[in-house]
């Protein structure tokens, strides 16, 4: 009986999850915030032949070359010009720095685990399903949740570590 009580309030509760939400175009996405090294400004980026088309290049960030991923592109949306609004995320993904593109930074939030609905079977736009852990109700709006060591290919992770 005392085992049913203990699961009962670890359900109750719940564990707290701090995201990144950011923006691309009206969609809003939100990543943890335990990957997040920094959130910059958009810069200068160097381009880099044969990459993929999601790749817009690499930059130095006090002496480290990292590559930036264009989150538009790799989910297969229109271009849109960098505007004041616009950032570059710098995350850890499978170990190595990489920047991601995006239209807006929106806010860090916290969730519990029970608001984290299950990804519906169906997902278009060119997101890779694997990559979407779940999706949160946030009153006027959804939130998708991305895992960002799912989202590249083993080899995708290995051509940014040696960018």
């Amino acid at each position: 009986m005392s085992n049913e009580l203990v699961v009962k309030s670890d359900e109750s509760k719940g564990e707290l999850n701090q995201l990144v939400s950011f923006n691309l175009g009206d969609e809003e996405f939100g990543i943890e915030v335990l990957k997040v090294r920094e959130i910059i400004r958009m810069t200068a980026i160097t381009h880099m032949p044969n990459t993929p088309h999601y790749i817009e290049g690499i930059i130095n960030l006090r002496g480290r070359v990292i590559p930036i991923v264009s989150m538009r592109r790799k989910f297969g949306l229109p271009e849109v010009e960098s505007n004041s609004q616009t950032r570059i995320i710098v995350v850890d993904v499978s170990g190595n720095l990489t920047g991601f593109i995006v239209d807006a930074v929106s806010e860090v939030i916290r969730i519990s685990d029970s608001e984290i609905q299950p990804p519906p079977p169906v997902v278009s736009g060119g997101i890779d399903q694997e990559c979407i852990t779940g999706v949160i109700n946030r009153t006027d709006r959804l939130l998708v949740l991305l895992s960002l060591d799912k989202m590249f290919s083993p080899g995708e992770t290995q051509l940014f570590g040696g960018m």
